[in-house]
This record gives structure tokens, sequence and C-alpha cells, in this order.
């Protein structure tokens, strides 16, 4: 049986959406696969396996003839990816002088507009780059998918198993086996490939990738990697403030008492694994503020951390305790909101820790504790910058860009270490600052723009600078690119303003093609509130509706005589669907899944795509399902960017140090270039050509 715990859609997550009111199906309990011990142990042996053989593998490549041929084209690729980079955005700021580091790179070499997939979604398009195949061959389709036997949505990445075999007394229980995660992406990245060949890859938080895929390299997961309990992201406040007690999307509001300048609280971690009611492990803690000083004194476990207002503490670990001897390793970040007259403490979603991960977040296993011996404590966390923190006050906007930096800083230096020891092959790397600034402050860049801004005026200008500050590392990227080296800079996809919200599941209810029990007018989330037998159609995700089937849907009732016809009608209704407001058209084009996608797994898709007109999307409660009482609503977020438009509309970007062969690249075109390359053919199945 999958685990069905809170989704929360980062979705925002970005481009992924953590809460108790998004739940996220994600790994839960799963977090006793290893025990810290083993993991050290482990860890070291398996380096010290590594370490030893490596004479021994390189004598059986030459013998065996393995390796990059003589008639390669370069003996080393290196990609940087640039989540979300908007074309233009990225030529009017080369136009200024803002860029000289992709204006080179474009003089040198070659830039162009770089085709995205359908939906314009990271999952999606990160998918198509690593394996040259469209969504229908690689089964990646959104965030969310939903399971046919319940249609209640489950994360589109993974899945979990659980051990059949199991046994309790009372409220404590026992398994006897393992838990299984598997990675629901199918096809073959390209890297893997290449291993099969004998060259060997670094490929640095590359979504999607969690769980990690054995092959003849190293690999760090990024995306869809969860937090320690389970989600895709909790964050938890602490604060003396009752009226913000209770769940929010992305995380947890807890009150706490106050007892002269010290309030005390529980970190809450994953499920106890002995339990059969999910209460979750915790570590108290107290916070002793010192108002007059501007400064908190956390303590927890032993240790003593200061606090300064507004600016997050390092990266603290916490241990989980649990049954005898037995503990799951953690790690957070603090930032103390407010000292006076109320008290308040943001605490970061609680990552595995790299050093001894609870979960497997890496291939081999000991590569992600290498890394932190290396560089110290870093985010292991899919989606790192906490944009339900920021869309639910919980962060200030400079709250939420100290951490975005915080990771990229982070992110760099992985990244460097490993070009400086890739010395042939392929060492790739995605960024996510570009994406997630953008999804959070593309209300300064419009003023029509209906959610609040800020007072701070600097804030005008954090997209110029965000993109001013990538550049720079293309910059100190390129410093270490060798004369027959290739450099690949790339976006998976562009950006638009988020101004209106579509609720999906409200439409299908007014134009009778969904239908709610009897006396609802409005729906819980889940779909909780349809009446299967009267529905021929929901929505859920961010881009998909599916027709409710016969003998597909558990509670199907369209016949299969009449799937065409609907589809038509459904495609027809909302293309012609215009906002109230001022008349503008709201969704571009509508895309019928079975001509657009080719695959094993198209049956798996979406019955249709909406591919929205820039400035509208799907409404953040329509995602999960929910039935609201409007069509039409503003957006009121924080988070005012989207790229989950018309993929025709929304492009990406790519550099590279060489001149291309065609001047309309797709991102499916990576994956059998990379190949190409090295000089070896791309699989048959490969659907990109050449490009370089």
């Amino acid at each position: 049986m999958k685990t069905r715990r809170t989704i929360l859609l980062v979705i925002a997550l970005l481009s992924v959406v953590p809460s108790a009111a998004h739940a996220y199906i994600g790994p839960g309990a799963g977090f006793a696969f290893l025990g810290s011990g083993f993991v050290f142990i482990l860890t070291f042996f398996m380096a010290l396996a590594t370490i030893s053989l490596w004479p021994l593998q390189w004598l059986w490549r030459k013998i065996s003839g393995k390796g990059i041929p003589k008639g390669a084209r370069t003996r080393r690729v290196v990609i940087l990816g640039l989540d979300g980079l908007e074309p233009s955005l990225t030529e009017r700021y080369i136009a200024e002088g803002k860029l000289p580091n992709l204006q080179g790179l474009k003089e040198a070499g070659s830039y162009a507009h770089l085709g995205t997939t359908l939906p314009a979604l990271s999952p999606v398009a990160w998918s198509t780059f690593q394996t040259g195949v469209n969504p229908g061959a690689h089964n990646i389709f959104d965030f969310l998918t939903r399971d046919k036997r319940t249609c209640l949505p489950d994360l589109s990445s993974s899945e979990i198993e659980q051990p059949k075999r199991r046994w309790g007394i009372g409220r404590w229980r026992f398994a006897l086996g393992r838990t299984k995660i598997r990675i629901l992406r199918r096809s073959k990245p390209f890297w893997k490939i290449l291993g099969d060949y004998g060259v060997s890859s670094n490929i640095i938080r590359v979504p999607i990738s969690y769980p990690p895929e054995k092959f003849d390299g190293n690999i760090l997961s990024a995306m869809c990697t969860p937090d320690l309990r389970g989600t895709q992201g909790s964050f938890s406040f602490y604060t003396t403030r009752a009226d913000l007690k209770g769940s929010h999307p992305g995380g947890e509001f807890q009150l706490v008492k106050r007892t002269g300048a010290v309030i005390e609280g529980d970190l809450l971690g994953p499920p106890d694994p002995r339990r059969s009611d999910n209460q979750p492990l915790k570590v108290p803690f107290t916070l002793e503020v010192s108002p007059e000083r501007g400064e908190a004194y956390l303590a927890l476990q032993g240790k003593k951390v200061r606090l300064t207002l507004d600016s997050f503490s390092a990266w603290i670990e916490v241990q989980f305790k649990f049954g005898w001897r037995k503990s799951v390793s953690g790690i957070c970040r603090f930032c103390l909101r407010e000292i006076a007259p109320e008290i308040s403490l943001y605490v970061s979603p609680i990552n595995i820790n790299p050093e001894s991960p609870a979960l497997p977040i890496s291939h081999p296993l000991f590569f992600a504790s290498w890394i932190a011996k290396r560089q110290g404590f870093y985010g292991t966390l899919g989606l790192m910058e906490d944009t339900w923190g920021r869309n639910e006050y919980a962060i200030t906007d400079a709250n939420f860009l100290e951490q975005t930096y915080l990771t990229h800083n982070e992110r760099e230096l992985m990244f460097m270490d490993a070009l400086d020891r890739t010395r042939e092959g392929v060492c790739a790397c995605v960024f996510d600052a570009s994406d997630r600034i953008q999804h959070m402050f593309w209300r300064y860049l419009d003023p029509k723009h209906p959610s609040p801004r800020e007072a701070n005026k600097s804030f005008e200008n954090t997209i110029p600078e965000m993109y001013q500050k990538m550049d720079q590392l293309v910059g100190r990227v390129l410093k270490k690119i060798r004369p027959q080296d290739v450099i690949i800079v790339l976006s998976d996809h562009g950006f638009a303003s988020f101004r209106r919200c579509i609720n999906i599941n409200t439409w299908l209810l007014q134009e009778g093609y969904l239908a709610l029990k009897d006396g609802k007018t409005i729906g819980a989330d889940y779909l909780q509130d349809v009446d299967w037998s009267r529905t021929r159609a929901f929505a859920l995700g961010l881009s998909g509706m599916y027709l409710n089937r016969r003998g597909r849907e558990r509670w199907g009732i369209v016949e299969d005589d009449a799937v065409e016809g609907l589809k038509q009608e459904i495609s027809a209704k909302l293309e012609a669907l215009r906002d109230p407001q001022d008349g503008a058209q709201t969704i571009r084009r509508v895309y019928d899944t079975s001509k657009v996608y080719r695959g094993l797994y198209t049956e798996e898709a979406p019955d249709l795509i909406m591919g929205y007109a820039p400035g509208f999307r799907v409404s953040w409660d329509s995602v999960t399902g929910m039935v609201e009482e409007r069509v039409f609503s503003d957006n009121m977020k924080a988070w005012s960017g989207d790229h989950h438009v018309d993929p025709v509309v929304i492009p990406g970007v790519l550099f590279c140090n060489r001149p291309l062969k065609h001047d309309k690249p797709h991102i499916v075109d990576i994956a059998p270039t990379v190949l190409d390359l090295f000089a070896f053919k791309p699989p048959a199945y490969m659907e990109g050509k050449i490009i370089l």
C-alpha cells in the first residue's frame, strides 16, 4: 500500500505545495530505511572500496574498450541549468549590457529560444531533458497524478511501498521487511546510457532524480526529495500570537506560551515507526529572548544557538530518538521573526541530514555524505526555497531572498567542486534561484498585479539583480572551461505574470460536466464531495483534466464511443472562455493528449491539458480538486509569476559555445545531442534531433 500523507503542492512547487490542506502523498515513515550509525559505517566502507577498486576499474575499461571513443568531438560536456530563465528578460538585459557573460557566450557560440514540453512544468521538462523523449514515453505529466482506483491525487514522480508483513500490539507496530521507494519517471537518462559505455558523469540536483538510480557516476537527488517528515517541505512557525494558530498550506503555526523571556516548543519529526497512529517524534527546545539586544538564544539537545532578528541561522543538526539507541537525523534553519512585544520563530522544513541520510538521496549512497564532509551541511529537500512560508507570511520577502541565496551558494560550491573533479564525461547542475525568485517577485515587475507588495523599493530590482547574479555564475563557470569542452546553458521554460485564478472544477460544475453530492454547492478538497455517478470530467494538478471513463476510473460513466465528442466539446468551450473582468482570453489552447503524446504511458496522461494564456493559471484550490464558489478570482499570493501556460508562448533559453545546426532547438534535443558529442549513436527511441 502506498503511504498517503499530507500533499503540499509546491507547486507552487514550483514550481511543488506542502500543507495539511494540500495533502502530499509521500514517503511518510519510510525514513526508517537506514539508521544513522549504519549509514556512517556503510559510507566509510563504500568509499574505501571505491578508492581501492579504481585502478581495476580503469584497467577493465581499457581492456573492454569502454570509454570515450577517439571520434568524439569533446571529452567533457558541462551543462548549467538556470531554471525558468525567461527569453524576453534575458534579451532585454543583454541589450542593456547587464549580462556580459551570456552575451559573450552568444557571440562566440550560439543562442536560441528552447522549445519546452506540454505542459511547461519543471518535472515534465527536466524529465524530457534527461531522457530525450516526450511525456508519453517518460510518464511525468505534472507534479501530481491521480489514482484511478480512488481519483485522489498522488505524487507523480515516486511511489512508496510499505512492508506487507506487519504486526502490532495496541498502538505499537512493527514491520517485517523493507520499505521500497521507486522513481516513476520512465525511460533512461542520457547519463545512464553514457555510464553503460564507460563514461562517468557528475549530476547535481537535476530534477527528476529521486530516488536516485544506479549508474556509472555520481548523482545528488533534487525535486521531489522529501523532508524528514515525508512531505515536500513543511515549515513550522512558533508564536505567542493566538490569532495565528492552526494549519496553513505548507506548514503549521503553533501557539506557544511565554514565561517571562522564555518560550518552549517541540520540533516535529517523522512519524514514530513503532506507532500505528503516526504520532511524530519530537525534540523539545527553549528560546530565551533579549529584546534590548535584539537577539535570542535557542537551546536544544545540549546546543545553544544565538539568533538575531530576521536572519537565518546556520544548519542545526537535530536527532529524533526512538527505541533503544535508535535515532534519525535531520537539519533545519531557524529565523527569529519577532522579539517584542510578541515572540515568533520560523523553523525551516527539517531536511534529511546529508551526513547520515535516513533515505537514499544520492548514488553512490556515500556521495551525499562525501559532499557534506567537504563543504558542511547543505539542504537536501527537493524544493529548498520556502515559497509557502512566504505565501503564508511566516517569512518576509527579505527572508525568502536570504534563504534562496543561501541555497544557491551551497549549490555553487557543489557544482564547482564537481566540475574540478570531472576531467572527462558530463558535469551537470540545475540552479533553482532563477525560478523561485521569479515566482515570488514578479509582482514587483508587473504593476498590474493584484497581490500586495512590501514597502521596500529595492525589491523592484530583485529580478534584474537575479539575472545578473546568474550571469556572474556563468562567468565563473566559463573560467573553468577548456578549449575543447562543450558548455550548454539552458532553462527549461520561461515565465509570465499570474494575475488571475481559474477554478476548472467550478467551471465543470457550472457547465454540467461535474456533479456534487445532494445539497452541496461547493466541494471539499480531493474531490471528496463529487457525485461520481453524475460526473463526466474532473481536474487535478496544474494543467490536466480527466474524463471519468467507464472501465478506467473506479466509478467511470463515460463510454468509449462518447470520449472524442466530449473532449472536443469541453475544449471548444474552454478556448472560448473569457474573463468577466475584462473579456480577456483565458485559455489559449486545450490539447488532446492522445494526439500530442506518443509512447507506452500516454494512457496515464490527463485526457486534456490546458494551455493557459499569460496572466492566467489554475486556481490554488482547484489543483487538489476543490470546488469553489467562483470560477475566477484574483491571485493575491506572493507567488505572482508562473509558467503553467501554453508552452508555445513560454520557451526557455539555450546558450552554447558551439554553433547550432538548427534554429529551433527543443529541450528533447539535449539528450541525443550529448550522446552524439561523445560519438555514441542515440537510441532509436529518442525523439530529439542533433543540434550541435
